[in-house]
């Protein structure tokens, strides 16, 4: 079998940030890394959770929301994918990114489909730990550009 593009990533070398993953046709996938990866330190399951259920209502309701195609974890659990339509510029991903995790990083109240009618883990859920999170990105992203967002070599 074909070894898949983000396997031949070198995950040694990668750090926190917001990377393009891949360009398939009209859909980006980021690879939005929040965690280094291998280096003992994961998203727990519950932190994850949340992010994921917080990440997708705030950009699924954006001025973009049309663009969106996906947002979800990585089996890894150091980050997110995140896919939109190349109709949406670099610098409005990141942007959308930024927002997003502003989003939870002052969220407060009830998580958007945390009830167990709505979730099939609805006990699994961290918000302090999804905010931490978010504010850790938000200082890794402040100065980042779309021009940071290739994978090194």
């Amino acid at each position: 079998m074909k070894k898949i593009a983000s396997f031949t990533v070198n995950h040694d070398k990668l750090q926190k940030g917001m990377y393009i993953s891949r360009v398939d046709g009209d859909v980006i996938t980021y690879d939005i890394r929040m965690k280094t990866p291998n280096a003992g330190d994961y998203l727990s399951n519950g932190a994850l959770h949340t992010f994921e259920h917080l990440f997708a209502t705030y950009a699924r309701n954006s001025a973009l929301s049309d663009s969106v195609i996906y947002v979800g974890p990585m089996g890894c659990r150091t980050g997110f994918y995140f896919l939109l339509r190349d109709r949406v510029s670099r610098a409005d991903a990141l942007a959308l990114v930024r927002e997003s995790f502003a989003f939870i990083e002052q969220f407060e109240g009830e998580i958007p489909g945390s009830r167990r009618e709505e979730c099939g883990n609805y006990l699994e859920h961290d918000l302090s730990g999804a905010k931490e999170t978010a504010a850790d990105m938000l200082r890794v992203l402040k100065n980042w550009t779309p021009e940071k967002m290739k994978y090194e070599a």
